[in-house]
């Protein structure tokens, strides 16, 4: 990760700066962290790795713009899944440029094409729907190298939830023959339509997950509710060992 545009916190160095400052000098592998993210990767090595070893690392949630603030006293913005890929699908439109989407089903996949033509007419599309199971096998891996190979996409978004997405594409990196490497799980959805993304006021305001929360309660209880306690947690006690130092 450049250390120009970046910020520490925690354990990690976040992206600090607008999307069009990433680099783009060599591949670059894309992740984000948000609390829930962040808590699961304390208990899951590799996951940890994962993100920390990531070229770039957004700010994806609310709540780690807060952290930081709260931890070091310095200010950040968010940068959504969403945005990141909004902003490559508007950068690959002006220069013709290709990507290919890495995950979902068949129907999902078909939506999102029907939009990129719609909406930016100058990409190139490809896609591929890996099986959905909880393990890859080596012979899923090897045909989804395969088919994002044959594409040679500018940009891989990868869609297949956190956090098997990025440790997945933090495994293949090397191998996978694209110059971004970005995942961006629920945005897939989003964009196809499945599941209907909180609107601009909600996300303005800073609660864009209470939308998410009160339109999907059962699914998203644990992640928004009870993983907000055990990241608050880690924070409070960051925050007293460091003035115990101080």
């Amino acid at each position: 990760m450049n250390d120009s545009y970046t910020i520490e916190f925690l354990e990690y160095l976040v992206f600090a700066d607008k999307p069009e400052n990433i680099p783009s000098s060599k591949k670059t592998l894309i992740s984000t962290i948000n609390q829930y993210s962040y808590c699961i990767a304390q208990k899951d090595q590799d996951f940890k790795e994962a993100l920390s070893q990531s070229d770039v690392l957004l700010p994806d949630g609310i709540a780690i713009v807060w952290a930081v603030k709260f931890l070091y006293g310095k200010k950040i913005k968010k940068i959504a899944g969403a945005d990141i890929h909004h902003f490559y699908l508007e950068k690959l439109n002006r220069e013709s440029g290709s990507c290919f989407y890495l995950g979902a089903s068949e129907a999902t996949l078909s939506k999102i094409k029907e939009r990129i033509h719609s909406e930016f007419p100058n990409i190139r599309f490809g896609a591929y729907s890996p099986p959905y199971k909880p393990v890859f096998s080596l012979e899923d891996t090897n045909q989804m190298i395969k088919k994002v190979n044959q594409f040679k996409p500018d940009v891989l978004f990868v869609g297949m939830t956190a956090p098997k997405q990025e440790k997945w594409s933090y495994e293949y990196k090397l191998k996978l023959d694209s110059k971004v490497i970005c995942s961006i799980g629920a945005v897939f959805d989003f964009y196809a339509g499945t599941v209907e993304r909180p609107g601009k006021v909600w996300i303005d305001l800073g609660l864009e997950w209470l939308g998410r929360l009160l339109k999907e309660p059962k699914r998203m209880w644990k992640r928004y509710i009870y993983y907000g306690f055990i990241f608050g947690y880690y924070l409070i006690n960051e925050k007293f060992t460091d003035n115990l130092k101080n």
